[in-house]
């Protein structure tokens, strides 16, 4: 299905919406009064391939922090502000790169309005967020007593209305439940209802493991299905993990060029070297932020069955055999190397790309 046509909206120096490329968000679980701990967790998440983070400004001092981590860090930075227009207001001021508020909970009509002038002031995008876990009572009651995909798209739109009345249209929404079939029933029915860019994601997801599985079905779902111009893996760990899978669900679908794709055999009784320990860090050295540019296939296999012939279809592979293993390239083998030196040897020849 076509991508969904959304307007261009700024978000510091990265462009979403459009046909600009998806973008990866993810969000800090640190103390933004913490400027050290904030900036280094960010610094982290930019080195993983995040493009855009967002952090909690529950507080005044969590604003006040905002100029010391903007100075550090080189993506744009969202607040995440709740209940206190204040908050908001002096996000703005000292320089956040976009504001995520519920309009319906920041105090009223006429203390929205100070925070849509200030936005419009600096040209800050607002994203209106609604998750199924703060739908309005009224809206429950409306659609049979319980949180609906209707109930989600009926209240973003009437938020984002409150701003657009204002006369003010740099607005993202983003519509999230922890149910998958939810989520996806309500991006559908929001797909042709609005023009403005669309964050999505699966909200409280879960740990990695589990948060990993929903996210990926409901979000591959969702892109497929051409609607997103920002993603979010949400998951209970480090947030460089929602990056790794954003990522992968991204290129697994063939939404983002670039990044080495790492294929592995699942191993069997004829696997004499300790391939998934391998194939782990064979995986980890390929998503490096260095080899980033770098758009092909590695093969990681674990015997001379179907490892060789698997590897032919790859830029580079690892075959291994009993405590060794071979460096293949273009299809041929390039050398046989000792199991301990395998991923010394692998990454000297992925080095040569990079020349």
């Amino acid at each position: 299905m076509d991508r969904m046509k959304t307007r261009e909206i700024k978000i510091g120096n990265v462009a979403i919406g459009a046909d600009n490329p998806i973008a990866i968000q993810s969000m800090c679980n640190t103390r933004t009064s913490d400027i050290d701990a904030t900036a280094e967790q960010i610094r982290r998440l930019f080195e993983a391939g995040c493009e855009i983070v967002r952090v909690a400004i529950p507080d005044m001092k969590a604003a006040e922090a905002i100029p010391g981590i903007r100075e550090r860090i080189s993506i744009p930075l969202v607040g995440d502000i709740h209940f206190d227009y204040r908050l908001a207001l002096r996000a703005i001021e000292n320089g956040i790169d976009k504001i995520r508020i519920n309009p319906g909970n920041i105090g009223g009509e006429d203390r929205l309005a100070k925070v849509v002038e200030a936005a419009a002031a600096r040209g800050i995008p607002i994203r209106v967020g609604v998750n199924s876990g703060s739908l309005e009572k009224e809206l429950i009651e409306k659609y049979g007593g319980h949180v609906t995909a209707e109930g989600l798209v009926e209240s973003a739109l009437s938020k984002a209305a409150m701003i657009s009345a204002m006369d003010y249209h740099n607005i993202v929404i983003s519509i999230k439940s922890s149910d998958v079939r939810m989520c996806v029933r309500a991006h559908e029915l929001i797909r042709d209802r609005t023009d403005y860019p669309l964050h999505v994601g699966i909200t409280e997801a879960g740990t990695v493991w589990a948060g990993n599985i929903k996210s990926s079905v409901g979000l591959g779902i969702i892109l497929h299905e051409g609607i997103g111009d920002t993603i979010r893996v949400s998951l209970t760990g480090d947030p460089v993990e929602e990056i790794k899978t954003a990522k992968q669900i991204l290129t697994t679908l063939g939404l983002r060029k670039g990044g080495i794709e790492v294929v592995s055999c699942p191993t069997c009784g004829r696997t004499s070297i300790d391939l998934i320990s391998l194939a782990d860090r064979v995986n980890e050295l390929c998503q490096r932020k260095e080899y980033e540019n770098l758009s092909f296939k590695v093969a990681c296999m674990g015997c001379v069955v179907n490892g060789p012939g698997e590897a032919k279809e790859a830029e580079l592979g690892i075959c291994g055999g009993k405590g060794l293993g071979i460096i293949i390239k273009h299809g041929e083998i390039l050398k046989k190397v000792p199991e301990a030196e395998l991923l010394q040897a692998f990454k000297a020849e992925l080095d040569q790309y990079l020349k």
